[in-house]
């Protein structure tokens, strides 16, 4: 397929920030033809410029949320980066459980869900460790953006390359049936986590106060002023004592100074100033 035209490539990046806030650099162009092509295939579109202009300026929703859940970056895997998890395990959580023993209530958000990895290893770490919580009202909500990828997360069935990312023998035996050549998370895990659509530049919707949220390796991919809102609107949806975990290379320095740091050997999480 053609290399995408210069003007069609600018609609793209005007679209995306309108819809999802999401900052296309001026060198991105092979990033766009690379995430649009397959689209344009599979929709029966002779070229990107088809595309684009059916999505964009036609009346063809599935054009316009395909391109729209194209441009979105869905990488991840299971217990990403491993110290967040570590330190939830033996820090956070048992600090946040002391704090809820009166109410015995637990409220947890992934913002960016992707295809689920993240999810499931948050609702592996609960299941494993505090089994205390079987007596609780828990909440796991999962969200992101794109439709396409909240339906992996439902159907839960990953590969064997996808599994052997991150993912410890014992947990893949323990909580994972095998589908073919493929596993499918055990229906007890599953029933933990509740999936939803949600745009981060948008209002959040109502919702209990999170007492740990992920939004881990998202706001990479904003500028400063759409950063700032999404922490602010973040940061008001939290506990007074909830904690908010981003990805290694994300920080609210200089952003929102609503937040403090809340340093670990290996990590760091933020906390709402009190």
């Amino acid at each position: 397929m053609a290399p995408i035209a210069l003007n069609a490539f600018e609609d793209v990046r005007r679209f995306v920030r309108q819809e999802a806030a999401i900052v296309l650099e001026d060198d991105k162009q092979y990033l766009v033809e690379a995430r649009l092509a397959p689209v344009a295939r599979k929709l029966g579109l002779a070229s990107i410029e088809d595309l684009v202009a059916t999505a964009l300026h036609g009346v063809h929703a599935e054009a316009r949320t395909k391109l729209l859940e194209a441009m979105t970056t869905n990488e991840t895997s299971f217990f990403r980066d491993v110290a967040p998890f570590e330190v939830l395990r033996k820090e956070v959580l048992p600090a946040v459980l002391a704090r809820r023993a009166a109410t015995k209530t637990l409220n947890v958000w992934c913002g960016a869900a992707s295809s689920g990895q993240e999810p499931y290893t948050l609702a592996m770490t609960i299941a494993d460790h505090f089994p205390q919580l079987a007596s609780w009202r828990v909440r796991i909500l999962a969200t992101d953006l794109s439709e396409e990828m909240l339906g992996r997360c439902r159907a839960a069935t990953y590969t064997q390359f996808e599994v052997n990312r991150g993912l410890p023998a014992a947990a893949l035996i323990k909580h994972f049936d095998r589908a073919g050549l493929n596993w499918t998370v055990k229906p007890a895990l599953k029933s933990m986590i509740e999936f939803a659509p949600l745009n981060l530049a948008k209002p959040l919707p109502p919702g209990p106060p999170w007492d740990v949220v992920f939004l881990r390796n998202v706001l990479i991919y904003f500028d400063v002023e759409t950063k700032r809102a999404i922490l602010g609107r973040v940061r008001r949806a939290m506990s007074s004592d909830g904690r908010l975990f981003l990805g290694a290379a994300e920080r609210v320095i200089g952003i929102d100074d609503g937040f403090e740091r809340d340093p670990y050997e290996r990590t760091t999480c933020w906390k709402p100033k009190a």
